[in-house]
């Protein structure tokens, strides 16, 4: 419908249509086909899971991809891994579990919820809970302390139901023998590889074959397609100059962000390190508490600190006379941190001993805690709030020009019509094109490549403003003459050919080895077979020369079989590999060993039952999904 009203904007009985859909928009609001449960994403026996909950779920999975790509997510990742469909599944799980923990008994008080953010670190001050702290914090974060204890109260929830799952995750000591057997199992391999590099100049290329296998490959050498459009940008900096912000505003916004503008107080010390292992034994400990409190001795007498770190520490900032610059408190390990602020400036500790081994501390300088002023960060406020208010201005221009494009009845007679906005003009536009302004922006090349041929677009909101788009002609994607790109294509028919050459002749080898029973008795003097030393299935990537995969692939091999049933690719080198023996491991489990072994073997099998139990909540329970609000 869009579509249609963008193209046949001229027409007056659409510009008629576009105020009753305004009308209807107003009074009805959008999407009443979805009846009741229009705002409902999902249902799990009859609970609702609302679509707000969904959208923040979505957009905090969003927010952590865009860290992990460092900032920008590709394109076309979020469709690929069907992230929204991902996040529903995740909380219909969620109610399914907590459904399952209700009909188990197990219920989180709000008293419990209340304990519980009371032990967080992040809400106290001095130690102490911080009410205030607490609720600007959330403020900050644009949380309220209902949603926020909601959430809290669902994540206690599932903790408890999980840990009351896991109790019936067991591992007997047989388990734990069998699994360390199993790792510690020991092969040795014959193995050879055909490099399709080693048959590059056996390709022969032909005229005919090559422009035959052209026509079956041009999809892979099709240009970029190209657009020629028009459009209008209207930025945010443009509106800036015309955006006042009162004191009272700024005055707000400073009490709400007072905690940001909080520096904690900091500390400059030194420190001699002698350090000590958990291996140590009693004696080796003795001798190095001795040495700290001879060198303590020396600093209490006036010997200069910085040279006594830099000849006796044993830390890595001894070199800097053992400086550790300004830290506040909690960056150091508890016992180090509570001896550096109850000092005084100056002070040197007395021998305090750490999981590091034993320090002498000399406390240098203080920063007192400070709050920056609101004179200090009145135009850093202002700034923000600027920023905040011009889209709203910004939207306001860009969406009467839209309003003046459709009254028009097109773009050209809008330019004839008002010359205030100007009218921008790109030809033969590509995706990769380096561009620059508003056409540089992943939504606005998105955008462009999504219209059709004399289309009008919708607002769009790129980082620096709104745009509005008008596609004038599309160039489809077309495959160059051969004759342009010959080299290019001849290359590529080599590399191909050579690949498959290489293939063909790792499995005539394979077979050949087969019926021998020896790779190494069949293989030619162009293939060097190698053997490996004995390799560990819980150490295969430390095979020297042995690709892993071709490692992994021959453990599951057996001495009356032992041939892969085919050549195992990597890249485009082929492998053909012989089990030659096979045996036990050396090593005996050790207590400690033992222990390390049940905790991940029991974390494991808690995690496969709780997947399980919850995979089998979830087929009983009634589910519903609405699919129109999930596109």
């Amino acid at each position: 419908m869009l579509n249609i009203l963008r193209k046949r904007a001229q027409s007056t009985v659409i510009q008629a249509v576009v105020l009753v859909i305004a009308v209807v928009f107003i009074f009805w609001g959008v999407g009443t086909n979805l009846g009741n449960k229009r705002n409902t994403l999902a249902t799990v026996n009859g609970v609702e899971i609302p679509y707000q909950e969904f959208q923040k779920s979505y957009d905090n999975a969003v927010e952590n991809m865009r860290v992990q790509f460092g900032g920008s997510i590709p394109q076309g990742v979020l469709e690929s891994l069907d992230l929204n469909r991902q996040v529903m599944n995740q909380l219909i799980r969620a109610e399914v579990l907590r459904q399952g923990g209700e009909e188990m008994g197990i219920t989180v008080s709000k008293l419990e919820t209340q304990e519980e953010i009371k032990q967080m670190d992040v809400f106290k001050t001095n130690g102490v809970f911080d009410l205030n702290l607490y609720k600007s914090i959330l403020a900050q974060n644009r949380m309220t302390p209902t949603g926020f204890e909601a959430d809290l109260q669902r994540d206690l929830l599932a903790r408890k139901v999980s840990a009351a799952i896991n109790d019936f995750a067991i591992v007997t000591d047989s388990h734990i023998q069998s699994n360390f057997n199993y790792e510690n199992e020991e092969i040795k391999l014959a193995f050879a590889a055909v490099k399709s590099s080693d048959l590059m100049d056996a390709v022969e290329i032909k005229d005919e074959d090559l422009a035959a296998w052209y026509d079956e490959h041009k999809k892979n050498y099709l240009e970029d397609p190209k657009v020629s459009l028009q459009y209008l940008f209207f930025g945010f900096d443009d509106d800036l100059k015309d955006i006042e912000i009162s004191d009272e505003a700024v005055k707000e916004q400073y009490e709400l962000d007072k905690q940001k503008y909080f520096t904690p107080e900091q500390r400059h010390a030194r420190h001699i390190l002698f350090k000590v292992s958990p291996d140590d034994d009693a004696a080796a400990r003795a001798e190095k508490l001795k040495k700290a409190e001879e060198v303590l001795k020396l600093a209490r007498e006036g010997k200069d600190f910085a040279e006594l770190a830099k000849e006796y520490s044993e830390g890595p900032s001894a070199p800097q006379g053992g400086d550790l610059g300004f830290f506040g408190k909690g960056a150091m390990v508890e016992k180090f941190d509570n001896a550096v602020f109850a000092m005084k400036p100056g002070e040197i500790s007395d021998v305090v001993e750490t999981v590091f081994g034993y320090h002498i501390i000399k406390l240098e300088e203080v920063k007192p805690a400070v709050t920056r002023s609101l004179d200090e960060v009145r135009d850093e406020i202002v700034a923000e709030l600027k920023q905040k208010k011009v889209k709203s201005a910004t939207f306001k221009r860009a969406t009467k020009a839209y309003e003046d494009i459709i009254r028009a009845g097109s773009l050209e007679k809008y330019k004839q019509a008002d010359g205030e906005n100007k009218v921008h003009q790109i030809k033969d536009f590509t995706r990769q094109a380096a561009s620059s302004g508003p056409a540089s922006d992943p939504k606005f090349v998105q955008t462009a490549f999504s219209l059709k041929k004399g289309e009008l677009s919708s607002l769009v909101e790129t980082k620096d403003g709104y745009a509005i788009l008008f596609v004038d002609d599309i160039q489809e994607p077309q495959a160059p003459a051969l004759s342009d790109i010959h080299d290019r294509v001849a290359a590529d028919y080599r590399q191909e050919k050579s690949r498959e050459l290489a293939r063909e002749k790792a499995e005539s080898l394979l077979a050949e080895a087969r019926e021998k029973h020896d790779l190494a008795e069949v293989a030619p003097e162009s293939i060097k077979v190698r053997t490996s030393d004995f390799i560990k299935r819980s150490n295969i990537a430390a095979a020297k020369d042995v690709p892993v995969q071709v490692a992994s692939d021959t453990f599951i091999l057996s001495t009356k079989n032992a041939f892969p049933e085919k050549p195992v690719a990597i890249g485009s080198t082929f492998y053909v590999f012989q089990l030659l023996e096979r045996k036990s491991g050396t090593d005996s489990l050790e207590e400690t060993q033992r222990e390390q072994l049940r905790t991940q073997l029991l974390t494991a099998k808690q995690n496969e039952l709780l997947s399980d139990w919850l995979a089998w909540r979830q087929s009983k329970a009634d589910v519903w999904v609405n699919e129109q609000i999930l596109q």
